[in-house]
């Protein structure tokens, strides 16, 4: 993977499932990065809202958190995220995609972002739900950017604080849950998405020089038998030059 970094290639993947015209909530991180750039290159009229309530903002100081009064700079609208993006924005269904993270995956896409046990027992807290449980149960799409690693790609989540397709089949509809569930799973090693009928996690794409075995290997519950998928689209010297140069120049995220 010479010439570009797995989080780099992480975030163009990410940029490539947004399309122009959406209205996309993010967080900080990648999901923010990818967002930006995707509105820079294939999708100027997205509509990026961050998970606090600024819609559309323009950066004046790269690679900080959102909630750095510098990074809202002309901001179409500045209100909150309980009752702006949860509220008017969310619960309205005016959201086509939002990006979710998480300490864990499970095969149906639902997502832990509050606890894990520990090795020796006892539970591991984290922040929780936030914003994630409203995008989860009612954004249109979703899209999970996490690394690829076993212990984060479990059969069934430690806690489940966002829904994906819950036990699979028809149990989201059934639950009652507006929003359309999880899409892509974007990981270093790959792009994941959904079986249509069963609802179970299927490789769909393979980041150049990763295998259908390591990426098994890395993946705590059996994804079918290995059969051809396509590459990744590798991130065009443009694509990188946005990235390196003017959304994340100081390499907080892509490095």
């Amino acid at each position: 993977m010479a010439g570009y970094s797995r989080a780099e290639l992480m975030a163009v993947a990410a940029a490539h499932e947004l399309k122009d015209g959406q209205v996309v909530v993010v967080g900080l991180g990648l999901p923010q990065v990818a967002a930006v750039l995707a509105q820079m290159t294939h999708a100027p009229r997205l509509t990026i809202v961050l998970e606090i309530g600024v819609v559309n903002p323009h950066p004046i100081h790269p690679s900080v958190g959102i909630a750095d009064p510098r990074i809202w700079y002309r901001a179409t609208c500045f209100t909150s995220g309980f009752i702006g993006t949860l509220g008017f924005i969310l619960h309205r269904g005016l959201v086509d995609v939002g990006f979710l993270g998480g300490l864990e995956v499970d095969q149906y896409g639902n997502v832990n972002t509050t606890a894990v046990p520990l090795p020796g027992g006892g539970i591991r807290h984290f922040t929780g739900s936030g914003g994630a449980n409203d995008i989860a149960s009612l954004a249109r799409s979703t899209l999970i950017v996490m690394r690829h690693e076993k212990r984060k790609f479990p059969a069934r989540v430690s806690y489940l604080t966002s829904p994906g397709y819950l036990t699979g089949g028809n149990a989201r509809e059934e639950a009652g849950l507006k929003g359309g569930g999880p899409v892509k799973v974007i990981t270093d090693l790959g792009v994941l998405g959904f079986d249509p009928v069963s609802r179970r996690m299927q490789v769909v794409a393979l980041h150049p020089g990763v295998t259908w075995q390591e990426v098994q290997e890395n993946t705590g519950f059996p994804l079918g038998e290995p059969r051809p998928v396509p590459s990744t689209v590798e991130p065009s010297a443009e694509e990188l030059r946005l990235l390196r140069e003017v959304v994340d120049p100081a390499g907080t995220y892509i490095r």
